[in-house]
C-alpha cells in the first residue's frame, strides 16, 4: 500500500527523484555515494572512473569529499576523472576556467594522480578539436566507461553544455552556447560580451553510457526547468528530458528545486491532502486561475473535476469555501501599510497602534527600496510615519567605468571654476583613465574607482529617498563589509555585518522592518542581506522587548513577485503614486537605460516594477476583487518564538 501511495504521488514524474531538505544534506548524500564507490573499487584493486561537473551545484559535494580525504583517509590515488566540459577558447589558468575550478574545489586538496585527471582542452586549435574529442571518448571506453556521472542542469535544460537541439546519441564535441547560458555566466566574466561563445562538452550519448547518473539541482531558480525535465515530454528543446530514457538516472534535489513538481506544487492532483488554511487558499486560487473564473463563481463541479473533490467533501459546501478565501484575500488589501489609526485591526494586515510607527526600509542595493516598494515607501511617509531607509551595500560594482570618468571630469572642471587646487585630482584622473583603458574583464577596480562608483550610487540613493520625503538624518549608508570586496564574488558574512545592523536597529527601535525577500536575485546579495537582518533581529529579540514587537515584512525585488496565495499585505498604488514611484527610480541614473547587471529582462527597472505592480493588481481583479491601477505585495516573516 505504501508503494501504491508513492506511485500515486509521483505519477507525473518520469524518472526517479529524491528530495532533500537543503543542498547541504543532498550534497552529503551524493558525496557518500561517490566515496562508497571509490572504497568498493579499492577493495578489488580497481579504478573508480568518475564523471565530474562544475558550477555552483557540486561545490558542497567536493567539499565533503575533501573533508573525507583529510579526516577519514579517503584516497583518490586510483581514481580517474573526466570532466564534462570546458569553455572554448579558455586558458587553463584563467579564473573562469574549469581547470581552475576543479583545482580550487577538489584536486588541490586530495591525493589524486594528475595523470588521471582529464578536462577538455580549451587551448586547442579548431583543427585539433575533432581528434581530441575522439581521443576523450576512447579514453573513457578503454577504462570500461564512467562508473558515476554527476550533473547539474542549466536553465535551458542543458546537461554539460549540451544545449537545446543536441542529439541523444551525441558524443564529445565543440558546441555553440545558448544566449541564456552566456547571460547566466556573464557575472563571472565581467559581462556577457566576454563569455566565450563556444565550449567543448561530453555528449548526451557519452553521459548515457555511465553506469550511474546523478543530476543535482538546488534553489527555486532551477524549479521550472526541473519540472520540464522530470514531468515534460522528451524533447531536444530540453536536453535533460533525454534522461527519462535511462534506467540508471536519479535526480537529487533540494525542496526549492523540487517545488514546482506536481506532488509539491498542486498535490491535490495526485493524493489526498491535509487541508491547511494555506493549502486551501492556494488550491482555490489555482482553480480560479486555471478555469479563468472569479473565486465566487467556482462551483462544486469545478472542484470535483479538477482534483479538489476531497476539499469539497471535507470543508464544503464549496460556496462557503469560496466566500472564506475571497474574504481572506480582501483582508490583505490595505491603503495603510503602517496600520490604520483608531480602526478595528483584527482583519487588517498591520496593527492600528501605535498610530505613528517607526519603520526601517532595508535596501540591499541602493535602489531596491524605490524599485521594489517605492509606492509603499511614499505612502508611509505621506501618512506621517517615522520612516528610515538603510542602504546595506554600496552597489559599487554596478556602475559603468565611463560614468566614473564623467564624474571626476566634472569635479576637475568644478575645482577649476572655483579656483581650487586640482593637481592631485588630475593625477588621479589620469591614473584612472590608464587603468580603465587596459582593464581586464572582471578585474577588481582600484580603490579610487571603487570609491567614485560608491559615491555615485550614494548620491542617487539620497536623491531618491529625499524625493520620497525623507530628511537626510533618516537616510543610512551601512556599507556592510561582506560586500566591499570590489569584485562580483563577495566576502563571507562576519559578525561585523550583523553588529552594524544591530546598532542601527537599536538606534531606531522600529515597530516594523521592511526587507528584500527576493531570494531569486541572480546575484545573491538579497538573501545575504536578509539573513543578516534576520540574525540581528533574532539576537535582539532575546533581550529587548521592543524587538519582540517588531514585525518583519518582506518585499520582492525587480526579479519576481510573491504568488497571490502567499501575499499577506497588498498595498494599492494609485496612478499618481505610481508616477511618483517612477520618478524616484529615475533618480538612479547610473542604473537607467542599461544597468551593468540587467539579468534576463531587457526592460528598464522602472518598467519592470510598473509592469509587475500592475500584474499583481490584475491578479487580484481576475479573482473577483476590486480593480486597482497597481499593487505592491508583502509577506510577513514568522519568527519561531
Amino acid at each position: 500500500m505504501a508503494r501504491l501511495n508513492l506511485l500515486e504521488e509521483t505519477r507525473f514524474e518520469k524518472l526517479p527523484v529524491t528530495v532533500f531538505s537543503d543542498p547541504q544534506s543532498a550534497s552529503l548524500n551524493v558525496a557518500q555515494r561517490i566515496a562508497a564507490l571509490i572504497r568498493k573499487k579499492q577493495e578489488t584493486n580497481e579504478q573508480a572512473v568518475l564523471g565530474l561537473a562544475t558550477g555552483a551545484t557540486p561545490v558542497k559535494v567536493y567539499a565533503e569529499l575533501v573533508r573525507m580525504h583529510r579526516e577519514e583517509g579517503l584516497s583518490f590515488k586510483d581514481v580517474v576523472t573526466f570532466n564534462l566540459d570546458e569553455y572554448y577558447p579558455m586558458q587553463p589558468n584563467a579564473a573562469q576556467s574549469y581547470v581552475t575550478f576543479m583545482n580550487e574545489n577538489l584536486f588541490n586538496h586530495i591525493d589524486i594522480d594528475r595523470n588521471n585527471v582529464h578536462i577538455p582542452d580549451g587551448t586547442l586549435s579548431l583543427e585539433a578539436i575533432p581528434e581530441f574529442c575522439l581521443a576523450y571518448e576512447r579514453k573513457i571506453g578503454e577504462l570500461g566507461g564512467l562508473d558515476i556521472q554527476i550533473l547539474g542542469i542549466g536553465r535551458t535544460g542543458h546537461i554539460g553544455f549540451n544545449e537545446p537541439g543536441s542529439a541523444p546519441n551525441s558524443g564529445t564535441r565543440l558546441v555553440t552556447l545558448d544566449d541564456l547560458t552566456r547571460r547566466d555566466a556573464a557575472r563571472d566574466f565581467g559581462g556577457k560580451a566576454f563569455v566565450p561563445t563556444k565550449a567543448i562538452t561530453m555528449g548526451i550519448g557519452t553521459i548515457f553510457k555511465a553506469r550511474e547518473i546523478i543530476l543535482m539541482a538546488w534553489n527555486k531558480k532551477k524549479a521550472s526547468i526541473i519540472k520540464k525535465a522530470v514531468e515534460g515530454e522528451i524533447s531536444s528543446d530540453v536536453p535533460a528530458t533525454y534522461l527519462q530514457l535511462s534506467d540508471n538516472v536519479e535526480f537529487i534535489l533540494d525542496q526549492d528545486a523540487a517545488s514546482q513538481l506536481t506532488r509539491f506544487d498542486t498535490p491535490w492532483l495526485v493524493k489526498d491532502c491535509v487541508w491547511t488554511e494555506q493549502m486551501i487558499r492556494k488550491a482555490v486560487i489555482w482553480l480560479a486561475n486555471t478555469l479563468e473564473k472569479p473565486i465566487l463563481k467556482l462551483t462544486e463541479d469545478d472542484y470535483n473535476n479538477n482534483g479538489m473533490a476531497q476539499l469539497a467533501t471535507e470543508m464544503g459546501p464549496v460556496y462557503n469555501i469560496n466566500i472564506h478565501i475571497f474574504n481572506k484575500l480582501q483582508h490583505t488589501i490595505t491603503g495603510w501599510p503602517g496600520g490604520k489609526p483608531n480602526a478595528d485591526d483584527s482583519q487588517r494586515p498591520e496593527r492600528a497602534e501605535p498610530a505613528v510607527k517607526r519603520s526601517i526600509i532595508f535596501s540591499p542595493h541602493p535602489d531596491d527600496d524605490v524599485i521594489s516598494m517605492g509606492g509603499t515607501f511614499i505612502r508611509l511617509v505621506d501618512q506621517k510615519h517615522d520612516v528610515h531607509v538603510a542602504y546595506q551595500t554600496s552597489g559599487n560594482t554596478a556602475v559603468w567605468d565611463d560614468d566614473v570618468l564623467r564624474f571626476v571630469e566634472f569635479n576637475i572642471d568644478f575645482s577649476e571654476k572655483m579656483g581650487l587646487d586640482q593637481s592631485k585630482m588630475r593625477e588621479m584622473y589620469e591614473n584612472m583613465r590608464k587603468f580603465i583603458a587596459t582593464k581586464e574583464p572582471n578585474q577588481v577596480d582600484t580603490p579610487e574607482i571603487q570609491s567614485v562608483k560608491g559615491l555615485i550610487r550614494k548620491g542617487e540613493a539620497i536623491a531618491g529617498a529625499r524625493f520620497c520625503g525623507l530628511p537626510d538624518d533618516h537616510i543610512h549608508f551601512m556599507a556592510l563589509p561582506f560586500y566591499e570586496s570590489g569584485k562580483s564574488q563577495k566576502n563571507p558574512v562576519t559578525q561585523r555585518d550583523i553588529d552594524l545592523t544591530i546598532e542601527l536597529l537599536q538606534k531606531v527601535r522600529p515597530h516594523q522592518v521592511f526587507a528584500a525577500g527576493d531570494f531569486e536575485d541572480p546575484h545573491g546579495t538579497h538573501i545575504v542581506c536578509f539573513n543578516i537582518i534576520l540574525a540581528a533581529l533574532e539576537t535582539l529579540r532575546k533581550t529587548e522587548d521592543w524587538a519582540k514587537d517588531c514585525w518583519l515584512w518582506m518585499y520582492r525585488g525587480a526579479w519576481h513577485e510573491f504568488e497571490t496565495h502567499e501575499i499577506e499585505m497588498a498595498v494599492p498604488i494609485s496612478p499618481n503614486e505610481l508616477e511618483r514611484k517612477r520618478f524616484a527610480i529615475f533618480k538612479h541614473q547610473s542604473q537607467k537605460d542599461r544597468p551593468v547587471f540587467p539579468g534576463d529582462d531587457s526592460r528598464e527597472f522602472w518598467q519592470r516594477a510598473e509592469d509587475r505592480n500592475r500584474e499583481t493588481a490584475r491578479a487580484y481583479n481576475k479573482l473577483g476583487l476590486a480593480e486597482y491601477e497597481a499593487m505592491e505585495a508583502f509577506v510577513r516573516w514568522k519568527f519561531e518564538n
